[in-house]
Formats: structure tokens, C-alpha cells, sequence
């Protein structure tokens, strides 16, 4: 298989027809043989029933029906397990990234990248969006040591080299460009277009943008738990002067500080900074903890090829917590 096309699927049943119509009429005619792995994350329209009407209609369309919304990262690693491309791309489902920027994408893969994202110079979706992303990608370039020209982009390509070394990671928090920065720094980026969503509406909101933060923040670097800690030996370093000017001003001035109001500030202020701290702590603790407890990034129900049920091939896609052929 030349190329694989992973598209992670959520409340997108009016733009899946569009989007394998104009992936055949875009990549059939440069790369061959493709697939287009469709992986249903429990949506809760009519996606997999448009799914399995496309694999019946179409070859190359592979749909993998997950038995529960796991996010959009895990259900990436599903149909990364289930790709067998010798270059993946990696693309959301509403056609705001535009398949004709795929085979710009394969090119410069083939150029010798193991990764290429695609950068757009603007992105056509509601401001906060635009500060969120800037925000994180920010924050990874300080977490995970992120070239600071690289824009982490959604629809990206990846050498299968690179994607098998993904899809051994069996946490059940992955975070994809995380790891692509862990695994490879042959990475490029190339001009894409971005488009209006192509019906329905978004289904990233703000709470989905601080879980995409705090796994780049506590899922690949420990620098929470260090701001914690200089955060606490500063405030106990301005307790100390603090205290000093106090009794300066007692012994040496004569004067009284103020009472209740120095001393609820204080205990507010640093009632605060302990509790960021154990929150930070208390982050990384409950991962760890629901990483020990083996459980899956996510569970297979059904795969469709050519509009037929197939068992996967390997046993441990049904309920995957992480090893690879």
C-alpha cells in the first residue's frame, strides 16, 4: 500500500461523501494503491452508517467502528494500527483541510521527511480557536522541545518508519505530535489551504482545548511539578522578607502591622499555591494511576472493507492498550 489516509470521524455524517469524492478524484490520480481509513469515534449521528455505505461503494474505504468516544488522538491510533501505507496522512473530517494538499504533502515526504505539516497562513475558524492554538503551540515549544518554526498542524503526513514507532506507545493519553517529537526531528512543513467546515459545526470547544493542553503539558515533560516547585520556594522566600520588614517595623518604628487584612491575604494567596501544586501532583498521579491500570486507548467493534465485517487481523486491535506487530 502506497499511501493511507487516517481521518478520525465525530458528528461529521454530511461531509463523508464529499471528502472520499474528492480524495479518489484527487489522490487516485497520483497515488496508487491508497486507502481511506474512516474510524467512527461512537459518533452519534449517522456517521458509520455513511461509513459502511461508502466502504461499499468505494475500495479503498476502510471503516473502523470504535464501541466508544475515546477523542480524536486515540481514535488516530486506531486507524494508525489499522494503516498499512508506506506514507500516512492524518486529516479531520470536515473538509476544512483540503485533500488537493495531499500530494504536496506525499511529495515532500518522499523528498526524504519523516513528517511534514502542513502550515496554513490562515485558518478560517473562530478567534479563540486561532489564540488557543498559538497558546499551545507555545507551551510545546517549551514542554517538548518543539523547533519553534514548526506550527503543529492536524493534517500532517508520516513515513510508516515513524508510525510504527507511534503505535508502540500504550498509554492511554496519547498525544500524537508529542510523540512525533519524541520519536523523529526530520520534520518540514509545506503551504496548505484551509477551508470553511463543509456542513454541520465544530466539535472542538474549549473544554476539548485545555485536555489537548494538559496532555502536552503533563503527558511528555515535568515542568508543572518544577513551576510548583519554585513557585512555593518563592513564596516562602517572600515570607521570609516579609517577615523581616514586619519586625523591623515593630521593634525599630514602633508601628503594629495591620492585622486581619495582611494575614487573610496571605492565607489566601498561599492556600492557593498549595493547591496548584497538589492539582499538578494530583495530574500526574491519577494518570499514572489509570495507566497502571492497563486501561485501552480504545476497542474496536467492527472493521468494513468493501462493505463487509472483517475481524482484524491482530487480536490486540480489538481492545488495544498498545503493542504492535
Amino acid at each position: 500500500m502506497e499511501l493511507s489516509v487516517v481521518v478520525p470521524v465525530y458528528r461529521s455524517a454530511p461531509c463523508l461523501p464529499e471528502l472520499a469524492r474528492r480524495i479518489e478524484d484527487t489522490v487516485g490520480r497520483h497515488v496508487s494503491p491508497y486507502e481511506l481509513i474512516l474510524v467512527n469515534d461512537d459518533s452519534p449521528d449517522e456517521s458509520w452508517k455513511v461509513i459502511t455505505r461508502l466502504a461499499g461503494d468505494h475500495p479503498a474505504v476502510v471503516g473502523v467502528n470504535l464501541r466508544r468516544n475515546v477523542g480524536q488522538d486515540n481514535a488516530i491510533m486506531a486507524g494508525l494500527r489499522t494503516s498499512s501505507g508506506r506514507i500516512v496522512i492524518i486529516m479531520d473530517d470536515d473538509l476544512q483541510h483540503d485533500p488537493d494538499d495531499i500530494v504536496v504533502l506525499v511529495e515532500e515526504i518522499r523528498r526524504g521527511r519523516d513528517v511534514v505539516y502542513a502550515r496554513f497562513a490562515r485558518k478560517r475558524q473562530a478567534v479563540w480557536k486561532n489564540l488557543g492554538s498559538w497558546f499551545n503551540d507555545v507551551v510545546a515549544t517549551v514542554t517538548l522541545g518543539k523547533p519553534a518554526n514548526v506550527y503543529m498542524s492536524p493534517y500532517k503526513a508520516i513515513r510508516r518508519e515513524v508510525v510504527d514507532e507511534i503505535v508502540k506507545y500504550q498509554g492511554p493519553y496519547p498525544y500524537l505530535d508529542g510523540l512525533i517529537f519524541t520519536i523523529t526531528s526530520n520534520i518540514a512543513e509545506v503551504p496548505a489551504t484551509h477551508h470553511r467546515r463543509f456542513a454541520g459545526r465544530s466539535n472542538f470547544n474549549l473544554i476539548r482545548s485545555i485536555t489537548v493542553w494538559l496532555k502536552v503539558v503533563t503527558g511528555f515533560s515535568v515542568i508543572p511539578l518544577r513551576f510548583a516547585m519554585l513557585l512555593g520556594a518563592a513564596m516562602s522566600a517572600s515570607a521570609f522578607l516579609l517577615a523581616i520588614y514586619y519586625v523591623v517595623q515593630t521593634l525599630l518604628l514602633s508601628q503594629q502591622p495591620a492585622g486581619y487584612p495582611s494575614i487573610i491575604v496571605s492565607v489566601l494567596f498561599i492556600g492557593g499555591v498549595q493547591l496548584i501544586g497538589l492539582g499538578a501532583v494530583g495530574e500526574y498521579v491519577g494518570r499514572i494511576f489509570i495507566t497502571q491500570n492497563s486501561r485501552p486507548q480504545f476497542t474496536v467493534k467492527e472493521v468494513r472493507r468493501g462493505g463487509d465485517p472483517v475481524q482484524p487481523e491482530n487480536e490486540t486491535l480489538v481492545s488495544m492498550v498498545g503493542r504492535h506487530d
